[in-house]
């Protein structure tokens, strides 16, 4: 009989719970948006906090409250920006692609180094060995922090720096966040002509460290017809909305620091 009386009361405390579990669920029920999850199947899905949420199910949330922009996700590109903006009944907006590119073609051979570095594989930890390993302070360490935190497999290390796949890209800019020497910047997937050095130092010290180092001579800035390009803080800087991608700047450098069409990296002088 005490078994039966013990089973009798479990019984009676399971239905009793039961009953105020089920009334409680509706009492404070939130009703979800169903677009919230709508939208979240159009995102790219690697949480990688580019938008400024925390992750994608907060992007999600903050489209559908209005508080976030449909294109507003890079990783989804446009034809992502376009479903959810469909599925939120407004315009998508016009952005223009943006890929990570590396500003740096101090590649091995190219770039002297300092000391052979033997420890751990951390751009970020080398570079607080007396500097780093490179002896340019704006170069490139190529031991892969930018990679690690790649969610698209879009980077490799190749030759001693980061080469990024423009067409596994999508803009997120983690590459661009975590590369302790600022290597790694965001422009236009349609700029096809660029500066890949950084080095504000003198002339000359600029080319003791680095073979393809900007020496800010200026003759891309006199050899451009557009009125591209400045040259500041000691190297060349190319305005990509006067830019017409003729490449004529990129012929007469005499660093083959300037280079045309991407990822393309100049031979050595």
């Amino acid at each position: 009989m005490t078994i039966l009386y013990a089973g009798l009361a479990l019984g009676g405390l399971g239905l009793i719970f039961g009953l105020v579990l089920t009334y409680a669920s509706k009492k404070f029920y939130v009703e979800v948006d169903e677009r919230v999850s709508q939208v979240r199947d159009c995102l790219g899905g690697a949480n990688c906090g580019a938008c400024g949420f925390a992750g994608c199910d907060a992007f999600a949330q903050a489209v559908v409250e209005g508080k976030a922009k449909p294109n507003g996700c890079a990783p989804a590109g446009a034809g992502g920006a376009e479903k959810i903006a469909a599925i939120m009944g407004v315009d998508a907006g016009s952005s223009e692609k943006m890929v990570a590119r590396v500003l740096c073609q101090g590649i091995k051979g190219i770039a002297k180094e300092t000391y052979v570095y033997d420890g751990y594989k951390s751009c970020m930890t080398a570079a607080g060995i007396a500097g780093g390993p490179k002896d340019c302070r704006f170069a490139c360490i190529g031991l892969g922090d930018c990679m690690d935190h790649c969610a698209f497999g879009a980077i490799s290390m190749k030759d001693g720096i980061a080469c990024i796949d423009e067409m596994l890209c999508t803009g997120c800019g983690q590459c661009a966040e975590n590369c302790p020497r600022g290597a790694i910047r965001l422009l236009p997937a349609s700029q096809k002509v660029m500066v890949r050095c950084r080095n504000s130092d003198t002339a000359r010290m600029a080319r003791e460290v680095c073979a393809n180092a900007c020496i800010g001579c200026g003759r891309c800035k006199k050899e451009c017809q557009y009125e591209a390009i400045v040259v500041e803080n000691g190297y060349a800087h190319i305005d990509p909305d006067k830019c017409q991608g003729c490449g004529a700047c990129a012929a007469v450098c005499p660093c083959h620091c300037i280079t045309a069409q991407g990822v393309v990296r100049a031979e050595t002088a």
